[in-house]
């Protein structure tokens, strides 16, 4: 092969991995790349800066990938502007072609809008969470003939990762949002046949299964304690929150020292 790595071979994640290992890099910006997901960030008080910052990063990009013979989807990649100010930073470019300015952007699995309230991601969780359940409903329905320890099971295993995948990130949103994924108690009183006069405390505490705000302080306790021991010095400072707060909003660290 001239170019690219073979698909599907045994040391294909490992050959990618030398393949970009001089994918260039810029000391106004800041490269993030999971296999192929890549993502460029980067902040400045002036939205023009910005996007001056980005463009001059994806030139040099798109000349490696020209020299490397790989190809760009500028169709599949999106620009966003995260800020609470109105308005939008001026275009960015990829092969002379517009990258469109978006209000939501998908980056592993994890939606972000652009004033960072996790709506767009609670909801995205809940229909999923809603579609997962038609899916199984005929195993965990009352009439079917499974004990409840394996309905529990399922429910763990299929359900709950759904909700729980990012929770040590987008916990800090608002109760409003929040309150949109109150999904756990639903699922329980379908999974044990409750009746109406039986409360969500007894559900939780008969079955042993901890509420979300506890499963979100669990998370966020290993996520800093693995922040806190990460080899990458970039990792450091996600623990040094700034002094001063907007809009009174929480953060994720708030609550766990």
């Amino acid at each position: 092969m001239l170019s690219g790595v073979p698909q599907g071979s045994i040391l294909g994640p490992f050959l990618y991995m030398l393949y970009i290992a001089d994918l260039p890099q810029s000391n106004k910006t800041i490269l993030s790349t999971f296999a192929d997901d890549t993502a460029i960030f980067t902040t400045d008080s002036d939205p023009t800066q910005t996007s001056t910052n980005l463009q001059e990063h994806l030139i040099e990009i798109i000349t490696w990938t020209r020299k490397w013979k790989l190809k760009i989807n500028e169709s599949k990649s999106s620009h966003i502007l995260f800020t609470l100010r109105q308005g939008q930073c001026p275009l960015v470019q990829i092969n002379h072609t517009n990258i469109p300015q978006t209000e939501t952007v998908k980056y592993l699995g994890i939606h972000f809008d652009k004033h960072l309230t996790w709506k767009d991601h609670v909801l995205t969780k809940r229909k999923q969470l809603e579609h997962k359940t038609r899916e199984i409903k005929w195993l965990i329905d009352r009439h079917f003939p499974l004990s409840l320890e394996n309905k529990i099971i399922i429910y763990k295993t299929v359900l709950k990762p759904v909700w729980t995948y990012g929770i040590e990130l987008w916990d800090c949103a608002s109760n409003s949002n929040i309150e949109i994924i109150r999904y756990q108690s639903k699922i329980l009183r379908i999974l044990t046949n409750a009746q109406w006069y039986v409360t969500n405390h007894t559900l939780h505490s008969d079955l042993r299964i901890p509420y979300i705000c506890e499963v979100y302080q669990e998370r966020i306790t290993i996520h800093c304690t693995t922040i806190a021991s990460h080899p990458n010095p970039l990792m450091a400072p996600l623990l040094h929150l700034p002094t001063t707060r907007r809009l009174k909003r929480r953060r994720t660290l708030d609550g766990t020292h």
